[in-house]
C-alpha cells in the first residue's frame, strides 16, 4: 500500500480538514518526520495551506472538527492555520480549545506560513526586553497595572498564559483573574 492509499483509508476518502471528497492528494508538513507528517487534503485546503491562494476565513470554520482529530499532522496543521487566521475571534477560540503535546506545539510553531493578508512585514510584538512574543506564549507582568473597567489591578509578577496577539503590535490579549483583557506588551516579560 502506498502513502496515498493509506491516507485514503484513514480519511474515509475525504479531506481530513473539510471533508471534501474531491481532488484528494497527500500533503506533507514541513519540519516533521515523514511518517507522522502526512495528511490527505482537497485542492482548496492544499492551495491555501501552502500559501498558493489567499486564505478564505469562512472555509476554515471546518477546523472546529479538525482540532479534535486523533492524527498528529491534522492537529499540527489546524494549529498553523488557526494562527494564520488569528485576527478572527472564532479562530482564536478554536485555537484555545486545541490541545497539543509540547513537542507537537513546537512543531506547529516552526513553520506558520504567511499571515492571512500575505503581509510578512508586520511589526512584531515585543516584550519589555525586546523579545518577540507569539500566540500561546506565557508572560509575566512587570508592573502593577490598573484594569480600566475591570475593578481590579493586575499585580506585578502575575503569570499570563496562552497569550494572543492583536492587530496592534503594542498590545496582547490574555486572561488575568479570570477576565480576558488587553495588556501593553512593554509591561510584560516573556517567561
Amino acid at each position: 500500500m502506498n502513502l496515498e492509499q493509506i491516507l485514503l483509508t484513514r480519511a474515509h476518502n475525504q479531506c481530513e480538514l473539510c471533508q471534501n471528497p474531491n481532488d484528494l492528494r497527500p500533503f506533507l508538513l514541513e519540519s516533521a518526520p515523514a511518517a507522522e507528517s502526512a495528511l490527505l487534503l482537497c485542492k482548496i485546503c492544499r492551495a491555501q495551506a501552502q500559501g498558493e491562494s489567499p486564505m478564505e476565513p469562512h472555509h476554515w470554520r471546518c477546523l472546529a472538527d479538525g482540532i479534535w482529530s486523533e492524527h498528529r499532522a491534522v492537529k499540527v496543521l489546524s494549529y498553523r492555520l488557526l494562527t494564520r487566521l488569528g485576527t478572527h475571534d472564532w479562530a482564536r477560540e478554536l485555537q484555545e480549545q486545541l490541545y497539543l503535546e509540547p513537542e507537537d506545539l513546537l512543531l506547529a510553531r516552526e513553520d506558520l506560513g504567511p499571515a492571512i493578508d500575505g503581509d510578512d512585514t508586520q511589526t512584531p510584538t515585543l516584550d519589555s526586553n525586546g523579545t518577540r512574543l507569539q500566540d500561546g506564549d506565557s508572560v509575566t507582568i512587570i508592573k502593577d497595572l490598573e484594569v480600566k473597567g475591570g475593578g481590579f489591578t493586575a499585580k506585578r509578577g502575575t503569570l499570563v498564559k496562552n497569550i494572543k496577539l492583536t492587530e496592534n503590535p503594542k498590545h496582547i490579549e490574555g486572561r488575568v483573574n479570570g477576565v480576558q483583557i488587553v495588556l501593553i506588551a512593554a509591561f510584560l516579560k516573556k517567561t
